[in-house]
Formats: structure tokens, sequence, C-alpha cells
């Protein structure tokens, strides 16, 4: 077949075979919810794709400690935050919290100091 061939690589892709998506899945939902039950005030921002990113979902405590993950889909953000009882915001409509920024601040000191 051809250079876009339904049998090259890009027919794999990067998403791999459905158990591949599955465990990474898992790891996503199991890393979140470790975070969100060791920090303290946790709430999710959808981030929509873009052109460059896929969907992202960004989990911040209240000292604005986060972390971020790609999610196949909007819905699987919504049903996450409503099973780990945290509230979700649309980062277009809300923005970034100044918490999130003040702590990468404090870390790029700390850093710095050493």
């Amino acid at each position: 077949m051809g250079l876009f061939g339904r049998r090259g690589s890009s027919a794999r892709g990067a998403a791999g075979t459905r158990s591949e998506r599955k465990q990474e899945e898992d790891a996503v939902r199991a890393h979140l919810q470790d975070f969100v039950r060791t920090r303290v005030g946790v709430e999710a921002f959808h981030e929509p794709a873009t052109t460059v990113t896929p969907p992202t979902v960004l989990l911040i405590a209240t000292d604005g400690e986060w972390t971020r993950r790609r999610v196949p889909d909007p819905r699987v953000v919504r049903e996450l935050a409503e099973r780990l009882a945290v509230p979700v915001y649309d980062v277009r409509l809300v923005g970034y919290p100044r918490r999130m920024r003040a702590w990468n601040d404090r870390q790029r000191s700390a850093r710095s100091a050493e």
C-alpha cells in the first residue's frame, strides 16, 4: 500500500492497542485518585484539546500544588470529578487559579536557591 496505507505505523498510532489504552487510563485514574486522597481542597480544571495537545484534566490543591493528565474525552473529567467528589471547572471560562502560579513561583525559587 502507499505512504498512507492502513498497515503502516500510523494505523497503530500512538494510541496503542485497546489493552494498552485501558492500562494507561487506569494508571491516570489511579494517579488522580491518589492526588485527591493525599491533598486538601482539590479542584479539577478541564483543559480542552488544542491543535498540539489532547484534552487534559488539571487537579489543583489548596496550596497550589497541581498535576495534569491527558484524558480521552471531557466526559471522563466530569465522571472522575463526580466520583472523587471534587468540583470541576472549564479553564476557558474561569482561567487558572493564582495559587497555582504562586506554587510554581515557590518551586522555582526553591530550585534556584539550591
